[in-house]
């Protein structure tokens, strides 16, 4: 994995446009979990514990996981050196390398249903970091006995997503909250970049002005052709299709030459 050169800290002034980026099968080309479950001696979950799993109920879930680990003797370096092994998406690091190059435009965010130890750890060992203004997703750091605690994000009363997070309420939250420290000024676009069903919820809130980018042929980009040949006039936002980061790119340098 090579990071994109140079990076330095991101610029302080006002970005006209916001980028949301998922973490798992997005920024990178895996589910994250699966990665940190190959930490464990036999590479695999116990069919009892596999089995346990309540649909909506993921979170919960993944914290029975991570106790299983830790008494399996699973140590925090293990699932460090998991982690960082993990392989970006194709042309990513391209896109991050782009942002990068035009932090006076862009404002970068992760929102994602993985946890704060391994999307820091991974955003580190890749060199970009600093490129994101905020993290939303599930805390998670180890404690005293060297287990990785896991909780939920936030409560919330959406019936579409999963009991720990809707990345729509964290969507116009932070929306909301930025207008105001911005004095008043909203972004000019938001793009949101995805692949899961759990990124059609904050696509929703997303207006004529701005993008969803599912990643081609993963459950985002099918549930939207769905929402958008069904309901045509309630699904807002343009739709671009990605295989890689480095078709994201083209479509942003268009926006940006449309100034």
């Amino acid at each position: 994995m090579t990071a994109p050169p140079n990076l330095s800290h991101a610029a302080p002034q006002q970005q006209r446009f916001l980028v949301l980026f998922d973490f798992d099968e997005t920024i990178i080309n895996e589910n994250s979990d699966d990665a940190v479950v190959r930490a464990l001696p036999g590479q695999h979950l116990p069919d009892w514990l596999r089995n346990s799993y309540r649909e909506g109920h993921y979170n919960e879930h993944m914290q029975k996981v991570l106790v299983y680990m830790a008494e399996q003797g699973v140590s925090e370096d293990s699932i460090r050196s998991a982690v960082e092994k993990i392989q970006p998406s194709p042309g990513l690091l391209s896109l991050f390398q782009y942002l990068h190059s035009h932090q006076q435009d862009f404002e970068l965010a992760v929102v994602s249903d993985a946890n704060m130890y391994i999307i820091e750890t991974w955003l580190e060992r890749a060199g970009v970091r600093h490129l994101f203004r905020k993290i939303f997703t599930n805390p998670a750091s180890f404690d005293d006995t060297g287990c990785l605690v896991l909780l939920p994000f936030h409560s919330h009363s959406c019936s579409c997503c999963p009991e720990n997070m809707c990345k729509q309420v964290i969507l116009r939250e932070y929306l909301a909250g930025r207008q105001k420290e911005r004095g008043g000024a909203p972004f000019q676009k938001v793009f949101y970049i995805g692949d899961g069903a759990n990124d059609i919820c904050p696509s929703l809130a997303l207006g004529p002005r701005d993008t969803a980018f599912p990643r081609r042929d993963f459950p985002m980009q099918k549930l939207l052709l769905e929402r958008q040949q069904a309901q045509a006039a309630k699904f807002k936002a343009n739709v671009v299709p990605w295989v890689s980061g480095e078709e994201i790119v083209d479509c942003l340098k268009k926006i940006m030459e449309e100034r």
